[in-house]
This record gives structure tokens, C-alpha cells and sequence, in this order.
């Protein structure tokens, strides 16, 4: 049979567009039109009138940025402060998290221990990130609290005092922090890595092998570098992630008021929580940029390396 030539054929492209265009209504909805209105509101003053329930809101400028760079009645910086509570306690998880998973990757798709039952613990692994924070937060505040089991434990072997509290304290509560969002994230960054592993050729390992190359050869001349790019990804996630740490951090120090665990997001909330939306969209442009700058900083600085090798 001879086919009809004024036939049109049907436009997959057509249907493609529709069905990725859902994606961009939800992001321009609940994403791109939220940050324009976060610059907007950076720029204006809100003032409750006592007694009323209206606002008064009056453009300001620069005047919520130069705020929030002045000192406080503390004598610091509010804003750097809690830029650097944030970036102590994600660079404290973080780290054991890279490793610990980078570990477990490598163990996980070595050829010579061939062990089974990989789905069943990427099960296991992945599952602490399936917990909510919140729920997380407070296991470890039940357990580390004055009157959790680690305390009474600590305080009959004499380790620490009766009245000693990890959640105030300034070190502990932040390696509790760190140690959550790396139960938390560990799993995630392993399997990351993992199926980084194993997209290398296999050839090239059997070449390795061939030419007499060691097993630690293998991992710093082959396995590394060809790992880079799912390294970078796992890093700036993490990265991103850390700077807009909150919910482990409100939950477990929020009501301990502990100014060494105060995040930068935590900020923002006691702000918006007071009806200062200006201060809040300040500190928010502010988090974009320095996520930007240092997305971009990691980038160049990993990318320069690799070249100059």
C-alpha cells in the first residue's frame, strides 16, 4: 500500500514541550517570582503602626544591607556570626561525610571483595535521609538532653559535671548538629559516588592492571580523577545544603537561644517571624550571592587544578 503523502505525521515535539512546560509554571510560580519579590521587599523598610493592623512600608534603599553589617550590642557583626556558626558546623559534617562515603564507594564497587547485597544497603544507607529533620532533632535531643541517657551515663563515670548541658554547650551542640546532617547525608553522598565508580570503563582499570599498576595507583592516578566531576556535584550540593542549614538546628538549639548554633536561615526566620521582611530579604540576597560566589570559587579552584596537572 502506498502511504498518503498529505498525511502529517504526528509532532513529538509538540508533546514534549507541554510536558516539560508544567516545570517551568511551577518554578515561575513557586521559585523565579519569590526571589524577585525577595530583592523587592530588600529594599524597603516595614514598620508595624502599634495598635493597628496596617503597615507601613517605605523604600529605604541600602538601608537594610548597611544593617545588617553594623554592630550589634554584643560588639559583633549579627549576620557574620551566624554566616560563621553555619560554615563551622557544615565544614565539621561535611568532611567526615565526603570521606566516609568516598570509603564505603570504593569498598562497595571493588572488584577483588565483589560483596553483595549492594541494593539492600543503599537501602540502609539512603534511609536516615527518608527521616524528617525535625523527628531526627529531637531523637538526639531526648537522648543528649539533662535528663537523656547520655547525660545520666556521662555524669556517674564523672565525665562531666551535673549541671553540664550539651545542647548550650558551644562545641557540643555544634558536633551534634554536624553529626545529624551526616547521618542524614552520608547515604546520599555514598551512592552518589558509587554510581560515579562504577561509570569509569572498565577497560580502563584492566589496562591499570596489565601495565602492573598497584591498587593505591589505581585510586589516585585513575579512580580520583576520573571522578571529579560527580566529586564537584556532591560537594557543591553539600555546600549549598549546609548554607541553608535550619530545621536540625532550630529544633535541637531554637529554644536554647545558643548564639553559637544561630545559621544564617535561622536569621531569616527570626526576622520574618518578627514582620521585618526587609531585613529578611536582605539576608537572603546576601545567601544567594555568597552560595553563588563560592559555587563559582569551587568550580575555578578544581577546575584550574585538573588543568594543571
Amino acid at each position: 500500500m502506498k502511504k498518503d503523502k498529505n498525511k502529517k505525521s504526528p509532532s513529538y515535539a509538540k508533546w514534549g514541550y507541554i510536558f516539560v512546560a508544567s516545570f517551568f509554571v511551577v518554578y515561575l510560580l513557586f521559585t523565579f517570582i519569590p526571589q524577585v519579590l525577595t530583592i523587592y521587599d530588600s529594599f524597603f523598610d516595614y514598620s508595624d503602626i502599634v495598635g493597628t493592623l496596617e503597615n507601613i512600608v517605605n523604600f529605604c534603599g541600602f538601608k537594610n544591607y548597611k544593617m545588617l553589617f553594623s554592630v550589634n550590642m554584643r560588639g559583633d557583626i549579627e549576620l557574620l556570626r551566624c554566616l560563621g556558626n553555619t560554615i563551622i558546623i557544615w565544614v565539621i559534617g561535611a568532611i567526615p561525610q565526603m570521606l566516609f562515603g568516598l570509603l564505603l564507594a570504593l569498598i562497595f564497587t571493588s572488584t577483588k571483595l565483589r560483596l553483595k547485597g549492594q541494593g539492600f544497603f543503599k537501602t540502609v544507607f539512603y534511609m536516615p535521609n527518608l527521616i524528617m529533620a525535625a523527628a531526627f532533632a529531637s531523637l538526639i535531643l531526648a537522648l543528649f538532653g539533662t535528663i537523656g541517657p547520655f547525660h545520666t551515663l556521662f555524669v556517674e563515670n564523672g565525665w562531666i559535671a551535673q549541671t553540664f548541658d550539651f545542647i548550650s554547650d558551644k562545641t557540643w551542640a555544634r558536633i551534634l548538629i554536624a553529626f545529624m546532617n551526616f547521618l542524614m547525608w552520608f547515604g546520599n553522598t555514598t551512592i552518589l559516588l558509587m554510581a560515579g565508580i562504577q561509570g569509569i570503563d572498565d577497560s580502563v582499570f584492566e589496562s591499570a592492571k596489565i601495565d602492573g599498576a598497584s591498587s593505591s595507583h589505581v585510586l589516585w592516578d585513575i579512580t580520583l580523577p576520573l571522578l571529579k566531576p560527580i566529586s564537584v556535584y556532591v560537594l557543591v550540593t553539600s555546600m549549598i545544603g549546609g548554607l541553608q542549614m535550619f530545621d536540625v538546628a532550630q529544633v535541637l538549639t531554637g529554644k536554647a537561644k545558643n548564639n553559637s548554633t544561630r545559621t544564617i536561615v535561622m536569621l531569616i526566620n527570626d526576622y520574618l517571624v518578627n514582620g521585618n521582611y526587609g531585613h529578611a530579604g536582605a539576608v537572603s540576597v546576601i545567601l544567594f550571592i555568597i552560595t553563588a560566589a563560592l559555587s563559582i570559587f569551587v568550580f575555578k579552584s578544581i577546575n584550574r587544578k585538573g588543568d594543571e596537572k
